[in-house]
């Protein structure tokens, strides 16, 4: 199997594009994504200037959670193909110089996983303790209070073992006991088997969920003031509860060692960590990405909240990142597949939502750590409202209509405005391809510089070219106006100067005395000049230069 050049360093500054299968392209007509379909269209993701793709799963699955219910961690669902076919995507991705991650679920399994099925089967089975068991209560009722993401208890009755077992998710997910060392080696092995076929990484979900206290204790309750809804929509009672005894256990950091270990026996493969904390995430990716012996880089969801994103913001999820972390790296991203797409959560009461999502693109791809891109964020889709009817994703589903769950960023990518489906599939899409995107469609942007989709290019292209870009050092510089962001990134000696208007309003930015730089061309963005120690910023503008 081919291999690109090896940097093991890669990952560090790396622009990744995150594909969700079921979504990019199908070439079966059966209305589903698959494996096939990615390979036909990784041309287009090399044209961006990406280092990287990350897959969601792939892996067979009963779907209940669409694939992030795995029943088999060593094969490719029938549905997205086969084993050939994913090694087919590999080379070709290796060909056009893309590494390739894929989506490692190991907090949980499916329930109709062999390993589930031997487990709940007794309560002297070699599995018996793979999964997290525990009985009633005297009066019948759950362990404890631990809450689940998608709504309700944590934990499901199971009447042949007469006990409970513990499911962050929904109750087709039940946990992994990752306190029995027979589980660390299982997931290990899992690891190396696509390691072995020529992965570059992994995306690590739900990383912070691995261990849970031995001990089952009630979650105390978390003061009103402290709640907020970056990790479950603010009509899920989970967001009531400090989740110290289910998640982010000091345990992990073991194990994580182990992982790291078994990647460092690899040339050049890196993983990146979903950490799920709503009250310490920045701590915890810290705490995952210190040294050289746990995970390479991790993000949280400051940015993926409901929150809007503000100068203030992000001056102080960065400074805190880098007072906390040390040496560790983060990996930032505005949308994934499982939050509603910025284009809608922050962009659709703006004057201009073009060009506001032309600075934030810039600010992104301008900030020190790491960079996912979600597939359809460089064409500037937004949330799709999708009917209830036709809804798929059983959170939505749970909690409609307060919260409509996740398919509205997981509808099929739009290719061209006049095929069927915007050519994604011949036949009927799993998710209906709203009317909203087809003008942005990739033929439709392909042929216009001023388009959204060519903008990323740019900027990517720009960071590439511009190392301090990619792995410099970040230092904020103090500014009055709550719209501006302006910093220095520094490596290597080169020392670039950005500056951003987050506003819809002229704006400027005065440097520091005996500060002083000259403008670099390359990146697309308008707006912006500097004359007398000012920077001169038209609303949604960015300027960067070289200080000299």
């Amino acid at each position: 199997m081919s291999h690109p050049q090896l940097d093991r360093d890669w990952w560090r500054g790396a622009v990744i594009y995150q594909i969700y299968p079921r979504s990019f392209q199908d070439s079966s007509g059966d209305g589903i994504g698959d494996l096939a379909g990615i390979r036909q269209r990784l041309p287009y993701v090399a044209s961006l200037g990406v280092d990287a793709i990350w897959i969601s799963p792939f892996f067979p699955s009963p779907m209940k959670d669409f694939g992030y219910d795995v029943s088999d961690y060593c094969d490719v669902d029938p549905m997205f193909g086969a084993l050939e076919d994913f090694d087919d995507l590999v080379d070709e991705a290796h060909r056009l110089g893309l590494k390739v991650m894929i989506d490692l679920v190991i907090s949980h399994t499916s329930e109709e996983h062999p390993w589930f099925r031997e487990s709940r089967s007794s309560r002297d089975n070699p599995k018996a303790d793979w999964y997290v068991w525990a009985d009633s209560r005297g009066d019948g009722s759950p362990p404890n209070n631990w809450l689940s993401i998608f709504g309700g208890s944590a934990w499901q009755w199971d009447a042949r073992r007469r006990q409970y077992y513990f499911h962050n998710f929904l109750t087709e997910q039940p946990d992994l006991n990752f306190h029995n060392p027979e589980v660390q080696d299982a997931v290990l092995a899992a690891s190396r088997f696509w390691l072995e076929r020529g992965v570059d990484g992994f995306r690590l979900d739900t990383i912070n969920f691995y261990f849970h206290s031995k001990g089952l204790e009630d979650n105390p309750p978390l003061p009103e003031d402290q709640r907020n809804d970056s990790i479950a929509p603010s009509v899920n009672p989970y967001n009531y509860q400090d989740h110290i005894y289910d998640k982010s256990r000091p345990e992990n950091l073991a194990f994580l060692e182990r992982f790291r270990a078994l990647l460092d026996e690899f040339p050049a493969v890196a993983a990146v960590g979903e950490v799920g904390d709503a009250q310490r995430g920045l701590d915890i990716v810290a705490d995952y990405t210190a040294g050289s012996k746990r995970v390479h880089m991790c993000y949280g969801f400051d940015f993926l909240s409901p929150e809007k994103i503000s100068a203030g913001k992000v001056r102080r999820v960065l400074e805190t990142f880098e007072a906390v972390a040390g040496e560790g790296w983060s990996c930032w991203a505005f949308s994934n597949h499982d939050v509603v797409r910025h284009a809608s959560r922050w962009g659709k009461d703006e004057a201009d939502p073009k060009a506001y999502l032309k600075v934030v693109a810039a600010l992104l791809l301008s900030l020190r750590g790491s960079v996912c891109i979600y597939q359809g964020e460089e064409l500037g889709l937004g949330e799709a409202d999708i009917a209830f009817e036709d809804l798929r994703d059983p959170y939505g589903i749970r909690f409609w209509p307060e919260f409509r769950g996740r398919d509205g960023c997981r509808t099929p990518m739009v290719w061209e405005e006049g095929q069927l489906s915007a050519g994604f599939s011949d036949g009927r899409p799993w998710l209906p391809v709203p009317s909203e995107h087809l003008p942005l469609s990739t033929d439709r942007q392909e042929g216009r510089d001023d388009s959204i989709l060519n903008h990323y290019r740019r900027l990517i292209g720009f960071r590439r070219d511009h190392p301090a870009l990619v792995k410099g050092a970040i230092r904020f510089l103090p500014m009055g106006d709550p719209k501006l962001v302006v910093f220095v990134r520094e490596h290597a000696g080169e020392q670039m100067l950005c500056a951003f208007n987050l506003g819809s309003e002229p704006a400027v930015a005065a440097l520091e005395e005996g500060l002083s730089a000259i403008s670099v061309p390359g990146h697309g963005m308008t707006g912006g000049d500097i004359a007398n120690g000012e920077i001169r910023l038209a609303g949604y503008g960015a300027w960067f230069g070289r200080l000299v």
